[in-house]
């Protein structure tokens, strides 16, 4: 039996990096958001360190921090990944859509044309949005309600997962001799009518080489591990705490099974965001250095943090514990704030022994990791060990130059551990998560109905 590896995406690189001075470090790109050269850069890294693939989030709004950094979601992602796709031969791609402001028709159609374009290297990341300014772009005053949006996701996904099988494999012929180019017979109306959707189908584009693009959710909420839990392939979600690692892994693996999956066929995928540096000593120095570049140091982070709990930074105190009473009394309106981020930043609240400036060091939405490339493929291979992770998403302090930093230091040293591959296997991103190709599901029903 082949010993387990860790699955690595790279995510973020729509940014100029995690760190909030990653536009203004000497390293930084401060318009590499949208550039197609940095791009293309980025992918050609990633592949060198034989990653699973470049992961691009996307919100349907400006940021509300765009004074400070362009955020995410500056451009599409979805032209941006066919872009990358088209300077690299193996390394997948996952680009976000939102299923509440989204048409499940067009996006099954560009995604199964992203599949044939990239020959299986496509992934896309579902979610629901919680910045309320999206629903203004759409004609709506506020975010429809978060249940009503994952009653939405879910039937999106069912949708989009019956155009994407309304083509059996076999479809086409293309038999010179007789004339016939596709058989009707293998094409299937999927005749949907739903709460939200009614849909005829079949889609126009053919199954592609991957039969269905690899799907991500990162859901943190008992609606989003549902979600997760019956329709993803992969989950991105962030951890601070091993043992509440261990705990959303066993949580997930176990609703699978309850649903009939095979728990193995979901991979878990916390994110991390890394300083790296040839000693940990140097990688300190390198955050401090990109903290004094901020020329605000923790104040960023402060709000962030108070804005989670909907509490006043000013009611905070450094260089105290926070008060755990208050965060835990807070409500997450789920509408506006991740409940992932907000679990995230609670479990690190409750070690008494660290102060507010000290949880604000080890970052309070992706747990952060500082040190040499030995440190850092320690702890990544203690939560891959102790089962917390499958792998990882991960987040690189300033594009490119983080990014290869981690290809060529912490790479090598994954690989020496038998921990990672040396080479791709595999010609599809389905392949690269060791994950089968599906059948379409007329297939199955006709096969049923013998």
């Amino acid at each position: 039996m082949a010993r387990r590896q860790l699955h690595i995406n790279v995510a973020n690189v729509i940014n100029p990096g995690s760190h909030p001075g990653a536009w203004r470090s000497p390293e930084g790109r401060p318009f590499g958001h949208i550039d197609v050269a940095h791009y293309h850069e980025v992918a050609k890294i990633a592949e060198r360190g034989k990653l699973n693939a470049v992961f691009l989030a996307d919100q349907v709004s400006i940021g509300p921090n765009i004074a400070e950094g362009p955020g995410f979601g500056v451009i599409d992602p979805v032209p941006t990944v066919a872009t990358m796709a088209a300077v690299t031969e193996h390394i997948g791609f996952i680009a976000t859509v939102s299923t509440t402001f989204s048409h499940p028709y067009n996006v099954a159609r560009t995604f199964a044309s992203l599949d044939h374009i990239t020959r299986g290297r496509i992934g896309i990341n579902f979610v629901t949005t919680m910045a309320e300014a999206g629903a203004q772009n759409f004609g709506l005053d506020k975010l429809p309600d978060h249940d009503e949006r994952y009653r939405r996701a879910g039937e999106f996904v069912d949708v989009a997962n019956a155009l994407w099988d309304s083509w059996e494999d076999d479809a086409f012929v293309a038999d010179r001799k007789t004339g016939l180019f596709a058989d009707p017979a293998r094409i299937h109306k999927i005749n949907h009518v739903g709460e939200f959707f009614k849909i005829a189908g079949p889609l126009q584009a053919p199954r592609g080489p991957q039969g269905r693009p690899l799907q991500v959710q990162a859901g943190g909420s008992e609606q989003g591990r549902a979600f997760a839990a019956r329709h993803a392939d992969a989950i991105f979600v962030a951890l601070q705490v091993l043992s509440e690692g261990r705990a959303f892994y066993a949580d997930i693996k176990g609703r699978a099974r309850q649903l009939g999956r095979d728990p193995e066929s979901i991979v878990i995928l916390p994110g991390v965001t890394l300083i790296i540096g040839g000693t940990e000593a140097e990688a300190i120095a390198r955050k401090n250095e990109l903290d004094e570049v901020t020329g605000q140091n923790n104040a960023r982070a402060l709000r962030q943090f108070a804005n989670r709990f909907g509490i006043n930074p000013d009611d905070l105190d450094l260089d105290s514990p926070v008060p755990l009473d208050r965060l835990e009394q807070q409500q997450i309106n789920p509408q506006h704030q991740s409940r992932g981020f907000a679990d995230a930043a609670l479990s690190l609240a409750r070690d008494r022994s660290l102060t507010l400036r000290q949880i604000l060091e080890k970052g309070t939405g992706h747990r952060r990791i500082v040190g040499s490339p030995e440190q850092i493929a320690d702890s990544l291979e203690e939560w891959f060990n102790e089962g917390a992770a499958d792998g990882f998403n991960i987040f690189s302090d300033v594009y490119p130059a983080g990014l290869a930093a981690f290809v060529d230091h912490v790479v090598p040293v994954l690989q020496r551990r038998g921990l990672f591959r040396t080479e791709y296997e595999e010609k599809t991103l389905r392949g690269h998560y060791g994950l089968p190709r599906p059948e379409s599901r007329f297939k199955k029903l006709l096969a049923q109905s013998g």
